[in-house]
């Protein structure tokens, strides 16, 4: 693979880290999801980076980008990815999110509509997400992530924290998907993400299916076959809120449809990218 460039730039008041492939009239901007980080589009910028300039930031509370205690909701991390955009100047972008990514796209695509010239949603998070907004204090948020609090970490060892992930996830790809933000510390191997971030994402959901209506651009709606998180039937339901859409299901794959069957998933990314070109 060719040199990509990793850089920190200031954006809505924080440092953000991203990965940028440089070349390429249009951009494909890369959304990871809650826990992961823009090293989660890897396979998907080397499969596309000859023909389209590929940029995958670690979004807010994730990664090598800040942690701030402050407000965590969807258009807050929009707003961090619009100013990126300004910056970086490279929109109007084709925005690919997965699960929390997909959501901040979907409120990107509402809230900044210069900023996106088609969204593909995969695995969306927030469906069941509250009518309204919370407005409990950022510094008020117990820094107690419900996923992982029961999680020995730090792991004393690497092989310690595959063999704690292998019992939580019978898929591969989740446990890859954690690897990923395992870093080593001088405590051990802890997750890169911050366990208040991870909270504050969740005290302040919003309900997604008030935003999709909203949006206007290209969308392709994805969901794996085998998916836990998001049942055909929200899918469906969902993909018809959406004024220009397109919705496909995935076969042997879960909620991580980019890792489980990245074939088929490229297959009709290419068909959508085709036909919004």
């Amino acid at each position: 693979m060719e040199k990509i460039r990793r850089a920190r730039i200031n954006v809505n008041g924080l440092g953000l880290f991203y990965r940028d492939t440089l070349l390429g009239q249009q951009t494909l901007l890369c959304l990871h999801g809650k826990y992961g980080r823009g090293e989660t589009w890897n396979d998907l910028m080397s499969r596309y980076r000859e023909h389209y300039r590929i940029i995958a930031p670690d979004q807010r509370g994730h990664g090598l980008t800040d942690k701030p205690v402050a407000r965590y909701a969807a258009d807050d991390l929009a707003t961090d990815i619009h100013e990126l955009i300004e910056k970086l100047e490279c929109g109007p972008c084709i925005v690919i999110g997965h699960s929390m990514g997909a959501r901040v796209g979907a409120h990107l695509a509402v809230l900044y509509p210069p900023d996106v010239k088609a969204l593909a949603i995969v695995e969306i998070a927030g469906v069941n997400g509250p009518a309204k907004l919370s407005d409990l204090p950022p510094d008020q948020i117990a820094p107690i992530d419900r996923l992982t609090a029961e999680w020995h970490t730090p792991y004393a060892t690497y092989e310690d924290a595959i063999q704690d992930l292998a019992r939580r996830f019978p898929r591969e790809s989740g446990r890859r998907y954690f690897l990923e933000s395992l870093v080593e510390t001088v405590e051990g191997y802890d997750f890169m993400f911050s366990r208040y971030s991870m909270a504050a994402i969740r005290e302040y959901g919003q309900n997604v299916n008030e935003v999709l209506p909203r949006i206007h651009c290209p969308v392709l709606f994805v969901r794996g076959a085998n998916s836990r998180a998001l049942s055909r039937n929200e899918a469906e339901r969902m993909s018809q809120l959406i004024k220009n859409c397109t919705w496909i299901e995935i076969p042997n794959a879960g909620h991580r449809v980019y890792a489980d069957n990245p074939d088929e998933l490229y297959r009709q990314l290419d068909r959508f990218l085709r036909e919004i070109e």
